[in-house]
Order: structure tokens, then sequence, then C-alpha cells
């Protein structure tokens, strides 16, 4: 089983529009300080961001920004980090957090989030890393991606074991717990063989 010492979190520079998103925020946080499991944030001083980040540190948590020197000009960096690490882009961004972390967490958030979900996702599935990718579900907010997701597998676009390896739960010590019992499904080599004979047979008209 793997040693999980450090999380990066994807979350809004946004509160949303529900106490409850921040609530799980910090609750998250605190639990992450309280286990001694380094946060590897995006780096921010607003939303969801500075909510965890605070939580963490308050609890005795290490906390790791990263953010590209373009937003630290709109001073929404969280400065008063011990550790922060400027990069020259978004790109850069999540390569270093995904360097910093063992595993990943996704709170609500909006396209910058879900756009680090799925390259999360698609890392894993193409095997450049294997490492737990998590939602925190608070209030239902993923419940809709994650019948998409559902339906992506339905269409035979995502294989279900794919599928199967993003952990999804509501609450925040529970998900934890998956991610430290994490074991990533593994998909049979043979499956782009499988691809091949599917696209030679509808070129065929079969």
């Amino acid at each position: 089983m793997r040693k999980i010492t450090s999380i990066c979190v994807f979350c809004g520079s946004s509160p949303g529009s529900d106490p409850a998103y921040t609530d799980a925020a910090r609750q998250l946080g605190k639990l992450m300080g309280q286990k001694g499991i380094t946060l590897v944030y995006g780096g921010s001083n607003i939303g969801l961001m500075r909510a965890i980040a605070d939580a963490a540190i308050l609890a005795g948590g290490h906390v790791i920004g990263v953010m590209p020197q373009g937003l630290i000009d709109r001073e929404v960096a969280y400065t008063d980090l011990k550790e922060f690490h400027i990069v020259e882009s978004m790109s850069i961004r999540k390569e270093k957090m995904a360097e910093l972390s063992d595993a990943f967490i996704a709170m609500p958030g909006g396209i910058g989030t879900l756009d680090e979900i799925f390259e999360a996702m698609s890392w894993n599935q193409l095997e450049i890393m294997d490492k737990p990718m998590a939602l925190l579900n608070t209030k239902g907010f993923y419940d809709h991606l994650v019948k998409f997701l559902d339906y992506t597998v339905d269409q035979r676009f995502v294989r279900p074991e794919h599928r199967k390896n993003l952990l999804v739960n509501a609450d925040p010590e529970q998900l934890l717990s998956e991610i430290d019992n994490y074991v990533s499904l593994k998909v049979d080599s043979k499956w782009i063989d499988d691809l091949k004979e599917q696209t030679a047979n509808r070129m065929n008209g079969k």
C-alpha cells in the first residue's frame, strides 16, 4: 500500500454560492493538517483556495503554493506561505503540482478545476503516472459530471477501469481513507489491438 504524504487539491478561486463549499474546504484542510499530509494547491489567497490553506496551516500542516508569475502580478498569491513555487505557465504549474503530490482531490471549482481533473485522469490513463484522483462531492456538486462520465463509458469512449479509478465521496474523512486504500485498476494491454479491430470493422461497414 502506498504512503500518502502530500495531496494536491484543485478547487475554486471563488467561494461559490453555498457556504457548505467553504465549510468542506476548511474540514478537508484541517484533516490534512492533523494527519500530517502536505497540502499542494494553486497558491491563491482567495476563495476555496484560501479557505483550505488557512485550515491546513491552523491545524499544523505544511502548505505548498504553486502559481505562474502572471497570476502573482494580479495580487492573488498567498505570499505568506512558507513554501511557494513560481512557475512560467499554467501547464508547468500542473506538472509541478503533480510532481509534488502523491494524490489529487478536486473540490468544487470552475473551468480551471475541470481542466486539472481531466488532465490528472488522462495522465493516469496513459500511465504517465499512477496516483489517486478523487472528487470531494460536496452537496452533489459533481453528480452531473459523474453521470456524464458513466455515459462516456456506456458509449465506449472511456474504459470502465479508467472510470472506476476516479474516487467520489462527499465526506472528506472517508475520501482520505479511500485514497489511502486506493489500488488502481489496470486495462489489459491488448485493448489497443481491440480498438484497431473495431476501427477496421467500422471502416469495412461491419
